[in-house]
């Protein structure tokens, strides 16, 4: 009976548990993928797919279940002239139902070059107008940051300047050699994840560890993903 006088309010957005307590479907997004060249490395074992292939397949589960209600936009760092920190490639600011452009852009993406991390997220909040506006970033990455940026630096300057932006991380099958980078001097985040972390720890956000295509979706849901009144559940059955 209470779907009945929910059901017209349509778009309103409920909290998906208490991992995302302070976003809402209101709030424009970017996600951030690394296209990097260690993106098309094979898996742990040297003999699983390359990264990149498990990572078409989660976008493939978890998209068309989020873009319809929570408007999201694509940058993606790496491919371009070897050698090269400024490939920092805005395929597009959040925009409604952008789940076909997410999977098409990621579906003709082959992984290369340097990975200015650090430059990526920041640009990334820059078209969210982070001064100005609520917003979340969502940055996928195998780890490395390898163009001298200082992502614990980035996260001090947003936490200042920001009106309110959300940085979450999901590392993918991070790898110990992305975990050693010295630039800015600290171990903090070198036991087991990405030096990025600094950027969840300090903006309110989460650092997922993910390994499996079912995981990634998973933290892609959780970090994007909202529940509407009326319709079907945008993300998977809430537990706990």
């Amino acid at each position: 009976m209470l779907s009945r006088y929910l059901a017209p309010i349509g778009m309103a957005c409920l909290l998906a548990g208490p991992s995302i307590a302070n976003q809402s479907c209101t709030r424009d997004a970017m996600l951030v993928f690394d296209g990097s060249g260690s993106m098309s490395e094979l898996g742990f074992n040297l003999l699983d797919e390359p990264r990149i292939f498990a990572a078409r397949r989660a976008m493939r589960q978890a998209m068309p279940q989020i873009t319809p209600v929570r408007d999201v936009g694509l940058l993606i760092y790496g491919p371009g002239p070897e050698g090269s920190c400024d490939n920092v490639d805005l395929r597009f600011p959040p925009q409604p139902d952008a789940s076909a452009d997410i999977l098409v852009a990621l579906d003709e993406l082959q992984p290369s070059g340097d990975t200015p991390l650090t430059r990526s997220v920041k640009r990334a909040a820059e078209v969210l107008n982070y001064q100005n506006e609520p917003g979340i970033v969502v940055l996928v990455t195998d780890g490395k940051e390898n163009c001298g940026g200082a992502p614990c630096e980035l996260a001090a300057e947003l936490i200042a300047d920001a009106k309110a932006l959300t940085v979450h991380v999901i590392g993918f099958k991070v790898r110990g050699e992305h975990f050693r980078w010295d630039s800015e001097g600290t171990d903090e985040y070198r036991n087991g994840t990405t030096i990025a972390r600094c950027l969840a720890d300090r903006t309110g956000g989460l650092y997922l560890s993910t390994e499996t295509v079912e995981e990634l979706a998973t933290a892609l849901q959780k970090t994007l993903g909202c529940l509407v009144i009326g319709r079907a559940p945008a993300v998977l059955p809430l537990r706990g």
